[in-house]
């Protein structure tokens, strides 16, 4: 896909530097995407990621309003100072609307900073640690025979890893599973659609499946599976300790981690590699996690997480004991957040590996980017900045759909964790 040229990268004084304008773009091609545009006085630009599923707008309004006013005139070259301003000068820190507007904000200056040193992103953050990043694609199928046949399939496009979810047996709608062959987005509705759950079914047929992928494919290809938070932490722990013999890659959300002690119940049952974080805003949301070593995999997100500059540290901070990334990369986060996140994931010393799914043709054409997949690996481009653009007149004309995500119950009617 061919990205758009800007003019060439110049030397890069601070009047070069300075911030002349910023914008929000919302926009829908396939689902809703909100993009920070920031112009430099020299004409470079960048972009940031500022999706949040099912609460676009809020971080629309957020940046609109507290945060664009204050960029004008700053110097794009000051992104530590620029984070600190809008992180530590705001009272109410952190959650997802803010760290979300800081992470679009910090991913656009890097953007700008290396377009105009001339160099791909990764090389701004120390260079290449590796050729290209792993990533796992995601099988899913309303039976086990179903999710195996397309666990072979994602095999033969070359993948070396796949996330494996089935249907549950007495239940109408599972997460993970795609309804008439469409590819799977879970926020499908203008309000919430209400699901029902039961642990106890999804604890009878995860172990079966799990048993019969590795009977169908062997141990050679990663296995992954995602329990999307649903279990309580001593259900985790059954879990995880039932599928040791399939060697899973790692358990995914076994439990809610606003009590991050949970997982040492879940820790001392099972030897499962666990990974948590797609939810998380900040160090603080894993740091018992990790320097208690009770995760293998941190999966917090570049555009949820406060962007390069703060996940760089929670990263540096992880690989102090061991743990390693494995960022969240489905289609609610657009291009933009993908193409940096390669860059991220090209450079930084502890990387596991990153999740990917496929965008629709639309989001595509409306986001052009460099990155492509090789050998089960995404290989992130040369161009300068993190490679990423965005066409505005075809976003323009994809006008904002609302869309949330949806609620879980369970056969009784309580909520439970969706």
């Amino acid at each position: 896909m061919k990205v758009e040229k800007e003019s060439p990268a110049v030397a890069g004084s601070s009047r070069d530097r300075e911030i002349v304008d910023a914008k929000v773009i919302v926009t829908c091609p396939g689902r809703n995407f909100v993009t920070l545009k920031i112009v430099t006085r020299s004409g470079i630009t960048g972009l940031g990621d500022a999706t949040l599923n099912g609460r676009e707008l809020a971080v629309a309004a957020y940046l609109q309003e507290h945060i664009v006013p204050n960029l004008i005139g700053k110097d794009a070259g000051r992104i530590e100072d620029t984070w600190q301003f809008f992180y530590r000068g705001a009272y109410w820190r952190r959650g997802p609307v803010t760290m979300t507007a800081i992470a679009a904000v910090d991913v656009a200056l890097w953007d700008i900073v290396a377009k105009l040193a001339g160099l791909p992103l990764y090389q701004m953050l120390g260079g290449r640690s590796r050729e290209g990043a792993l990533v796992y694609a995601h099988a899913n199928g309303r039976d086990i025979a179903q999710t195996s046949d397309e666990v072979a399939r994602y095999i033969e496009m070359g993948f070396r890893a796949v996330r494996a979810q089935c249907g549950v047996p007495g239940l109408a709608k599972t997460y993970g599973i795609a309804s008439g062959g469409k590819a799977y987005e879970p926020a499908e509705t203008q309000l919430p659609l209400e699901t029902l759950w039961s642990t106890p079914k999804y604890l009878e047929i995860v172990p079966k499946l799990f048993e019969q992928l590795r009977i169908d494919h062997g141990n050679d290809v990663e296995l992954l599976h995602d329990g999307h938070h649903r279990m309580t932490p001593i259900e985790a722990a059954r879990l995880a300790r039932s599928l040791e013999p399939y060697r899973l890659f790692w358990l995914e959300d076994a439990t809610p981690a606003e009590n991050q002690k949970a997982f040492e119940l879940i820790r001392h049952h099972s030897v499962t590699p666990l990974a948590v974080g797609e939810v998380f805003n900040s160090i603080w949301d894993c740091k018992h996690l990790i320097e208690n070593q009770l995760i293998d995999y941190i999966r917090t997100t570049i555009v949820h997480a406060g962007g390069i500059t703060h996940v760089r540290r929670l990263a540096d901070f992880a690989s102090l004991y061991q743990v390693r990334t494995g960022f969240h990369g489905a289609t609610d986060l657009s291009p933009v957040c993908m193409g940096t996140a390669l860059h991220f994931d090209t450079w930084v010393p502890n990387f596991g590996i990153q999740e990917w799914m496929h965008h629709a043709k639309e989001t595509d054409e409306v986001f052009p980017h460099d990155y492509r997949f090789r050998d089960g690996r995404l290989h992130c481009g040369e161009s300068p900045g993190h490679g990423v653009t965005i066409d505005e007149k075809l976003a323009a004309k994809y006008p904002y759909s609302p869309k949330q995500l949806p609620i879980a119950r369970l056969e009784d009617g309580s909520m439970w964790d969706w």
